[in-house]
């Protein structure tokens, strides 16, 4: 069994290194696949999704290379037309750096920036859960992503 506390915190030094912070893509492992890697001590960390205004994947983290923890996620534009993807990513970027910044990694959180406004809600903890983002623009939802996820036994 991992300890949760040293993977939690390992899920936001990787989740922040990874797509938030710039990190460099890594060599595809499925065809197709946008992959993301990060390791540090025992854990290593795999982001590997597909698309991109309407995306899908899914984050591993390893301990001494067995799956310990995972999350799936599903995102998509509902305005294409007056939001893009472009700005989708740099308010998803900005939104959760902050939220890393406070040492945590799931919901309960709204970040507001000029016209826009990114929502977070979740529920359960790092061993089991279920959650939602999504932007508003002008007070209309643009962008939803659906996530769940949890320890691997």
């Amino acid at each position: 069994m991992v300890e949760t506390n040293a993977l939690h915190s390992f899920i936001i030094t990787a989740k922040a290194a990874t797509y938030v912070g710039g990190g460099e893509p890594t060599y595809s492992c499925r065809p197709g696949s946008h992959d993301l890697r990060f390791e540090q001590g025992d854990f290593s960390y795999l982001d590997s999704y597909f698309g991109g205004a309407d995306f899908i994947g899914e984050e591993v983290v390893y301990k001494m290379d067995d799956p310990v923890w995972a999350m799936n996620y599903y995102g998509r534009l509902l305005r294409p037309d007056i939001f893009t993807a472009a700005e989708a990513g740099a308010m998803i970027k900005v939104s959760l750096s902050k939220m890393y910044d406070e040492g945590r990694f799931l919901g309960g959180w709204d970040h507001e920036l000029d016209d826009l406004v990114y929502h977070d809600r979740s529920e359960g903890d790092l061993t089991f859960f279920t959650g939602t983002e999504w932007i508003n623009k002008d007070g209309e939802k643009v962008y939803e992503l659906i996530y769940h996820g949890g320890l691997i036994q």
